[in-house]
């Protein structure tokens, strides 16, 4: 499927989150933030894994049996209804049509969405380890590896609602960049534009990916743009501490010295400490940088993703 510049992410999810009426009970689990909010800067594509491989609704409860990493999934009520062939047939087959994806958001616990801490019970059912994952999670992990995947309980955490929502919009860029055709210079300004927003990641990770792109004349391309992305997308889980961001924040504020006047360097300075301080929020010292590259226009600074990851109106930023 193809995105062009003006489409929206693609996000899949457990469609029980949008509030389809497809869980066990004939009920959902709609998720305000998901639902209102989020909805508004991205496309969804729902899935519910179990109407999926052709169970009811209602319908009888499933659960993980067995092995926490190879469970099965089983009915509660008759153990011997075995679902899990049917659940990683019907995995593997959407796993092959959902490449354009930019993200998934999963249900916490199910057994079959569930991406970690999920129930799994012993062969005799009379206790259980919160050590699996759904069927359809892991599966859809494994095979997508990439992909920015996240449970909609964790989403409820503002540091890791903002690492997920940025992790979509870079690989939404990734996946337009390839789109619109690889190439060695394509993917130099893909690395520079991203480059505050990896060191607030990593600065190690920032000047391996800047090393390995060094080489783009002696290796394959695809090749390089396959390690470059795996590297990436693994780095940006990472959680940013406030200690990364003030890093990153006094690193461009260096692209300002020469243009603002005393009182307007130390207004930011001290915003930035503020921020160290857990003062203010994020939005605070971003805010009065931009502020700034408006009236002092740098080309540099201009085409920098940190300065704006992810849609304004979200406020991700004003909460951590």
């Amino acid at each position: 499927m193809n995105q062009s510049d003006t489409t929206k992410p693609i996000i899949g999810l457990s469609a029980c989150l949008l509030g389809h009426q497809v869980r066990y009970d004939g009920g959902h689990k709609r998720d305000r933030f998901i639902a209102e909010i989020l909805q508004e800067h991205v496309e969804y594509h729902p899935l519910c894994p179990e109407t999926g491989i052709g169970l009811g609704v209602p319908r009888p409860t499933i659960r993980l049996i067995g092995d926490p990493d190879k469970p099965r999934l089983v009915g509660v009520a008759d153990p011997s209804q075995d679902f899990t062939r049917q659940m990683q047939r019907y995995t593997l087959q959407q796993t092959e049509r959902l490449d354009h994806l930019c993200g998934y958001i999963l249900k916490k616990n199910s057994p079959s969405c569930g991406m970690s801490r999920v129930k799994v019970f012993s062969e005799q059912g009379t206790h259980a380890e919160r050590k699996g994952s759904g069927i359809f999670a892991k599966l859809l992990m494994e095979k997508l590896p990439y992909l920015p995947v996240e449970e909609e309980g964790r989403l409820n955490d503002p540091v890791l609602r903002e690492n997920f929502i940025n992790r979509i919009f870079v690989y939404h860029r990734w996946q337009l960049l390839r789109q619109q055709g690889l190439s060695a210079a394509k993917l130099i300004d893909f690395h520079t534009n991203h480059k505050y927003l990896v060191m607030a990641h990593s600065q190690a990770t920032y000047q391996r990916l800047g090393r390995l792109l060094s080489n783009l004349a002696d290796e394959e391309l695809d090749q390089i743009a396959a390690t470059y992305i795996e590297a990436l997308m693994q780095t940006l889980k990472r959680r940013v501490t406030r200690s990364r961001h003030v890093n990153v924040l006094q690193h461009i504020m260096g692209y300002l010295k020469k243009r603002i006047n005393t009182d307007d360097k130390s207004e930011l300075v001290s915003c930035i400490e503020a921020y160290r301080r857990m003062e203010t929020p994020l939005v605070v010292p971003m805010t009065l940088l931009k502020h700034y590259f408006r009236l002092h226009p740098d080309n540099y600074m201009s085409r920098q993703i940190y300065l704006q990851p992810h849609p304004e109106k979200l406020g991700l930023r004003n909460l951590i």
